[in-house]
């Protein structure tokens, strides 16, 4: 398949913006929606709008039906061993702070530690920094080096006896490499730290088998892999799950409620409390599906691959940029490219390039420790997906050159 084929089936990228065909590059913030996904959700919520295993009616029993399937779609997807270790989650960020309250309150005390990383989305940091600040706990940061490769020669000095977890991104959603996730989570279970992964890019541009790397949590959302918003999924270890405090109270996730005290439901109710977003969920199994086709296409993956390769080179020739996220080994490298041009301030290409019918990210990507490591107060992002061709990717690099011009 090429790209042009993939793009039939989403409906998004023929429209025009300012008179110009788009050219949409901000892929790693929201990837648009496939005609799938689209016609599932609408089918869901005209003809099965009910609450989700609560009632015996048939619009309920179909509704239950879709979320189901696509837990079990998701365990397969990931390989995880049981049904009950995928939980939903509006997101990656629901997903994480599910992780650090409920991991913490069960497994954290005073002066025990977590690690992050310099290259961590600020969902990837604040709810550890809460967490620290809840349990009188203590943050460590593993720095990247100049190239935004982690330092992982310093992750043994930093493990204690008292470092409980450390929260690693699969890839940056700044710097577009992919982290040696299953390294970093050998080095952390041999001393006993438990590892979480996010992997809102990881689960795009990565197959990701949980029990082949065997991390112990497993984030992303369902926005960034082709199904709708206000979507997510936590996988965690069946055992840490067990052991863990529900996160949120409320219908759903008990067993029996008496003034006296309650009980909880079993995994993986136990953390989906209240009126789930059933018919957004539901969406997961074709997105997946169409994620787990374009994955097995090597055509396809070698025409984004040799676009990857093309802005790379590119963007490496262009006077006064500086590319963020380098590598020697582009197997490493997604395409996904962060840069600052000397003299022209990140937004103002931004809103340049928009009004050619380019769609890009600027400013600090949510990640400003990683922004103030490198000495700049934003970036501009552009962020590829199968479905963008050549083409575009050439009549960026001409855009680009042209935008530079007019703000010298």
């Amino acid at each position: 398949m090429r790209p042009e084929d993939l793009r039939k089936e989403f409906p998004a990228l023929s429209r025009k913006v300012y008179g110009k065909d788009l050219v949409y590059f901000d892929n790693a913030a929201t990837v648009q929606r496939p005609q799938c996904v689209l016609e599932l959700w609408d089918y869901l919520s005209r003809n099965s709008n009910a609450n989700i295993h609560r009632a015996v009616h048939k619009m309920a029993d179909e509704a239950t039906e879709a979320y189901e399937q696509a837990r079990l779609y998701v365990k397969d997807f990931i390989n995880a061993g049981y049904r009950e270790e995928i939980i939903f989650t509006s997101g990656a960020t629901a997903s994480v702070n599910l992780v650090a309250y409920s991991f913490g309150e069960r497994f954290v005390n005073a002066g025990d530690e977590i690690i992050v990383t310099e290259c961590e989305h600020h969902s990837d940091i604040i709810p550890w920094q809460l967490l620290c600040e809840r349990k009188h706990a203590v943050l460590k940061v593993l720095p990247t080096d100049d190239t935004g490769h982690l330092k992982l020669g310093m992750l043994d000095s930093l493990i204690t006896d008292r470092t409980k977890l450390l929260a690693v991104t699969h890839i940056s959603n700044v710097l577009g490499l992919m982290n040696p996730v299953t390294r970093i989570v050998e080095k952390c279970h041999s001393r006993g730290v438990k590892v979480l992964i996010d992997g809102a890019q990881g689960i795009v541009h990565s197959g990701v088998d949980v029990r082949e790397i065997d991390c112990d949590f497993y984030v992303f959302s369902g926005h960034k892999v082709y199904a709708v918003p206000g979507t997510g999924v936590l996988y965690g270890k069946k055992e840490l799950l067990e052991q863990m405090p529900p996160f949120m109270g409320g219908g759903e996730m008990v067993g029996t409620v008496k003034f006296s005290g309650t009980t909880y439901a079993p995994l993986p109710l136990k953390f989906e409390a209240g009126t789930q977003n059933f018919t957004g969920t539901a969406t997961l199994k074709p997105a997946l599906e169409l994620a787990a086709e374009i994955s097995r296409d090597s055509e396809l993956r070698g025409f984004h691959d040799g676009i990857r390769d093309y802005l790379y080179s590119e963007l490496m020739k262009v006077p006064g940029l500086r590319l963020f996220g380098t590598t020697d080994d582009m197997d490493e490298k997604i395409p996904l490219f962060s840069f600052c041009i000397d003299g022209v301030h990140h937004e103002d290409l931004a809103l340049i390039l928009d009004k050619t019918g380019i769609a890009v990210r600027s400013g600090q990507m949510c990640a400003e420790p990683l922004m103030d490591r490198f000495g700049v107060s934003g970036m501009l992002r552009i962020s590829l997906a199968p479905y963008n061709t050549m083409q575009e990717a050439e009549y960026f690099m001409k855009s680009l050159y042209r935008a530079i011009k007019m703000l010298k």
